[in-house]
């Protein structure tokens, strides 16, 4: 039988695997995750917090690092603006200002404190322009995307009681009437 622990680390795991593949993320993209573990046990974002719920998220979204080279970014609750916990090589890779603070559960949240506890190394940045990213509980991570952000509705709607909505990125399409987005292939015209 099927933990919820279980059953909650396999449904980020697969909605992270998805909309990475829907956005066509690669390895040494960056992927945020916005967490209400409130929500995933059914109560109003910001009152029930809880470690063992971030925990089992948590495991899905390192097995989801480790098969894929992403890194994952873990966003803070607004009190403390949305601050996220990284990598120290994503903090590198990118040249984000590292800030000091360290997350606690009621300030930051249970998934940012997990997180900072347990990503060896972790850095705390202020904002990040993610490749793509998931929201559980409607945390809203829309801050923390690249333009153009693209939503995207995964298989896996619900983990536990919060809502999952996603997105990934594109480039922005500039120009007007006379911009082109593909090139054409030239046909064979070659005469008989």
């Amino acid at each position: 039988m099927t933990t919820d622990r279980e059953r909650w680390a396999e449904d980020v795991y697969r909605t992270a695997m998805e909309t990475a593949q829907a956005g066509g993320l690669t390895a040494g993209r960056l992927f945020v995750v916005g967490v209400s573990t409130s929500e995933v046990l059914g109560s109003r974002i910001g009152t029930a917090g809880a470690s063992d719920v971030a925990a089992a998220l948590f495991d899905g979204l390192q097995r989801f690092r480790r098969e894929t080279g992403i890194y994952v970014a873990y966003q803070c609750c607004e009190h403390l603006n949305r601050a996220l916990v990284v990598e120290p090589d994503a903090a590198e890779r990118y040249g984000l200002e590292p800030v000091t603070v360290v997350p606690v559960p009621k300030a930051g949240g249970a998934m940012a404190s997990y997180a900072y506890r347990n990503v060896q190394g972790a850095v705390m940045v202020e904002e990040i322009a993610a490749h793509a990213g998931i929201d559980i509980g409607e945390t809203l991570i829309g801050m923390h995307l690249r333009k153009v952000a693209v939503p995207f509705r995964p298989a896996v709607r619900r983990i536990g009681e919060a809502r999952v909505n996603a997105a990934y990125a594109r480039p922005k399409l500039i120009g007007g009437a006379r911009a082109v987005y593909v090139i054409e292939q030239p046909t064979n015209t070659k005469e008989e």
